[in-house]
């Protein structure tokens, strides 16, 4: 059951892949030149920023990503996190994406039983944007839903909603990216245990060359309530995105690419729950 989350990736991408060789001997009209096409036309009202490590992207963005996470603690016990509550994301409408949200798998170097986290969607509006020539800026809301799926405590008891506030705003290759919410759980126990904890996450993004993105995260929660109640986390993330490296480097309007990243989150704070954790991602972008 572990290879379930990568292997339906494996899927999507390989479907993506299929279409784009379809489009070959398709017709030029065909579903996915439109689908491409409408893409293209709604991310051309908001800059081209890569997506970051951390922090939620402030425009819309079409992809399939899966990333993987290694945390050590304080103790020094480790925790391996496949997918991270990653999966797809689709651009429902000219203001609108959607994702899908695969359950994580956690595996722990402990006693604790390892099992699959909780399954989760997203669904966010683009409020306000501008490309390079207009503003070059992002403003949108979004909520993440969180259903209680997991197994042996690597989940949460009760379902909870997330709503968050996010914007960005551009100056040439420098960009920063700035998102702000709260995870609201909807009943107890999670209320008494987790809180209604709130994320701060802040982005500082550089383009080099064409490819290269180095950034700078600060990631910070603000524990209220639960077991954690006034105890602020605050994480320091250094890393690197190349991408997106296309599919048909050699046709501008070709949307399919893959990007990497890789960053590495430091404890900031006095109270950190983890000292540091490896970020990997992969993402193909459609």
């Amino acid at each position: 059951m572990r290879k379930l989350p990568l292997s339906l990736l494996f899927l999507l991408i390989s479907a993506n892949v299929y279409a784009q060789a379809g489009t070959v001997s398709a017709p030029q009209d065909g579903f996915y030149s439109r689908w491409e096409a409408r893409t293209n036309a709604i991310q051309s009202k908001q800059p081209p920023w890569a997506v970051p490590l951390v922090t939620t992207y402030t425009g819309l963005f079409q992809v399939v990503r899966t990333d993987i996470v290694h945390q050590v603690t304080p103790a020094l016990t480790s925790t391996w996190n496949f997918d991270n509550s990653k999966g797809v994301n689709l651009i429902a409408s000219n203001r609108t994406e959607i994702a899908f949200n695969l359950p994580p798998y956690i595996k722990h170097n402990s006693k604790a039983v390892d099992g699959f986290g909780d399954l989760s969607f997203l669904g966010k509006y683009r409020i306000a944007s501008g490309n390079a020539q207009h503003g070059c800026y992002t403003l949108s809301a979004w909520v993440v839903a969180t259903v209680p799926t997991g197994s042996a405590k690597n989940g949460s008891t009760d379902a909870s909603i997330a709503p968050t506030l996010g914007t960005g705003k551009g100056f040439g290759r420098f960009d920063v990216q700035s998102t702000l919410g709260a995870t609201l759980p909807t009943g107890k126990p999670a209320i008494t245990t987790a809180g209604r904890p709130v994320a701060w996450n802040t982005v500082a993004q550089y383009r080099l060359g064409k490819i290269f993105w180095p950034e700078i995260e600060s990631n910070a929660t603000f524990y209220k309530g639960g077991a954690n109640d006034g105890k602020t986390q605050e994480f320091i993330t250094p890393g690197l995105i190349v991408g997106k490296c296309a599919l048909h480097a050699e046709d501008p309007k070709s949307r399919p690419g893959l990007a990497i990243g890789a960053g590495m989150q430091i404890a900031a704070s006095h109270f950190h729950t983890y000292n540091h954790a490896l970020i990997l991602t992969a993402r193909w972008i459609f």
